[in-house]
């Protein structure tokens, strides 16, 4: 059971933006619920938890759903607050499927699911995770919009935003990373992410260097890449990074006939079915690079547990602000019960 004084003075942190009193109540009311409610998080039973007023869950419903606050100034608040206790290593992605039943939830659509090995019908959600070797928190997410959400009648049902467009999720992750950036307060810290799906791998090493971002990339073992020893040579990076120090060293094959310039690294994990990841941090010992990687074993963690303790899965409204906001509510919690009694 969290401390009231504790999680009071928690709320008054994180949405310190909102101006309205019933507001930040509401908010305690939400964070307790998800909290302290076994099971699945409905707003009836978050409600019932903060207490027995008949009108509570209207009252919630209403303040995820309709009420006018701005789920991108809770969630700096949120990453401010995290950052001086968790002193992140890395800034990690993870993606997460939201299994959703009917075609009335906002960009639900049916999608083939390699770890269930079938096609779901769900939502797609992008998370950025402040994390070190042990503990990950999400302080911003993306909604994966299909191409089919460009359909004004879907749109307009969902009040999805007219400035927010259907983008491969490749870019809304590299759209969070880079608004984080941006905010300046928070220290930079090297992305590490699984992007072994993406279907334009080079095209997004090329963007992260261009944006100034530091990396650690999981990348298939078909990427075809240069090494740097070996000039004009191309090599799959399973095969390249199999080569040891010198060839360790790569770049990516020129788009315009002539020579790449950016140098990277391969590293490739120990373990079966190898993993082969690439770093724009070249000068990193081996060891130091590995460790980034464990930043993300530890993202995979806490979205396992966002699934099974915080409702990552349970949202049950239809509107994109209330998924945003739901998101943002979810993710305060997480970081209120991993963080709040560290120093």
């Amino acid at each position: 059971m969290p401390s009231t004084d504790q999680l009071s003075a928690f709320v008054d942190a994180v949405f310190v933006h909102l101006q309205r009193a019933d507001q930040r109540r509401r908010g305690h009311a939400y964070l307790h619920g998800l909290l302290t409610v076994p099971g699945k998080k409905t707003v009836r039973s978050v409600a019932a938890a903060a207490t027995d007023s008949p009108t509570a869950s209207q009252s919630l419903q209403q303040f995820v759903n309709s009420s006018p606050w701005h789920w991108e100034a809770v969630r700096h608040e949120l990453a401010c607050w995290a950052e001086t206790r968790l002193r992140p290593q890395a800034w990690t992605v993870a993606t997460t499927v939201l299994p959703k039943r009917g075609d009335h939830s906002v960009g639900v659509h049916r999608r083939f699911v390699p770890q269930l090995g079938r096609t779901v019908n769900c939502q797609v959600g992008i998370g950025l995770f402040l994390s070190d070797r042990v503990s990950a928190v999400p302080v911003d997410w993306r909604l994966h919009l299909p191409e089919d959400w460009s359909l004004p009648c879907l749109r307009g049902q969902a009040r999805v935003p007219s400035n927010v467009r259907p983008l491969p999720i490749w870019a809304d992750a590299l759209d969070m990373v880079d608004r984080l950036k941006r905010s300046g307060d928070l220290a930079p810290a090297p992305l590490v992410a699984d992007i072994r799906g993406t279907r334009r791998t080079s095209e997004l090493l090329r963007l992260l260097m261009r944006h100034g971002h530091d990396f650690v990339l999981a990348v298939p073992g078909d990427l075809t890449v240069v090494p740097v020893s070996e000039a004009g040579r191309e090599l799959q990076a399973s095969n390249a990074s199999s080569l040891g120090a010198p060839h360790g060293l790569v770049r990516l094959p020129s788009t315009t006939g002539g020579r790449s310039r950016e140098t990277y690294r391969l590293v490739t994990e120990r373990r079966r079915p190898a993993v082969v990841w690439i770093t724009n941090m070249v000068r990193q010992r081996t060891d130091e690079l590995l460790s980034l990687v464990e930043c993300h074993a530890a993202t995979g963690e806490a979205a396992r547990e966002l699934a099974l303790d915080f409702g990552l899965q349970d949202f049950e409204g239809r509107s994109y602000p209330g998924w945003h906001r739901y998101m943002t509510l979810m993710s305060a919690a997480y970081a209120y019960r991993r963080l709040a009694d560290v120093p």
